[in-house]
């Protein structure tokens, strides 16, 4: 089903510009949700109990927009929200979800363990959250995307000059694979767009 006006519950500019690959600009309207706290996910160590927060957390979200909306104004219109994470498997079973390195002075300390120890060699997984709602209903879809990075010898080599660049900072996991932090990647497995912020993939059905 294809809608007129698109509502895009968030403050990434990223997901706006993805989103303008299947919607006209005209057609899309940004409302961030004005509630900046979110639940975490420290204590979540399985793959259910984390998507299941994730979940949650989209939605909480879509309600907040949904509040600023005026609903008699909601016709043809569809509200999107999205969260997207970083897990890595540390242990068999036991997943930990990377959250964005906070500019202070231990921040390099932080998103080099992350490259050197969970990264390097390894593959992690990006799992986006999209809660999509119309006057009819409200649905919950997933991307997951598998990155496998190249050795860690490839990736110590580099990571110095990586982290002079700052660009790890307000990123998940402490990369961006649009920008510098492509050169670490070795294979991708699923949506591309899904690792930028926005699985496009997912939102075909409501383009065409």
């Amino acid at each position: 089903m294809q809608f007129q006006k698109w509502i895009l519950g968030s403050r990434s500019p990223r997901r706006r510009e993805l989103l303008m690959q299947l919607v006209t600009e005209s057609a899309i309207q940004v409302i961030p949700p004005l509630e900046p706290d979110e639940a975490g996910f420290e204590d979540l160590h399985d793959l259910t109990g984390i998507q299941e927060r994730l979940a949650e957390i989209c939605r909480d979200k879509n309600e907040d927009v949904f509040a600023q909306v005026q609903t008699a104004d909601f016709e043809n219109t569809l509200l999107l929200t999205s969260d997207t994470i970083i897990v890595v498997e540390r242990q068999a079973g036991f997943f930990v979800v990377l959250g964005q390195p906070v500019a202070n002075t231990g921040w390099e300390q932080e998103v080099r363990d992350w490259f050197l120890e969970d990264y390097a060699g390894k593959t992690h997984r990006v799992i986006t959250g999209l809660c999509l709602r119309s006057s009819a209903k409200t649905v919950m879809e997933f991307s997951q995307t598998l990155v496998s990075f190249h050795e860690r010898e490839f990736v110590r080599e580099h990571l110095d000059w990586y982290l002079s660049t700052g660009e790890s900072l307000g990123k998940a996991g402490g990369y961006a694979v649009q920008g510098a932090g492509s050169i670490f990647v070795k294979r991708i497995e699923g949506s591309l767009t899904n690792v930028v912020g926005l699985p496009l993939e997912k939102l075909l059905p409501f383009v065409s």
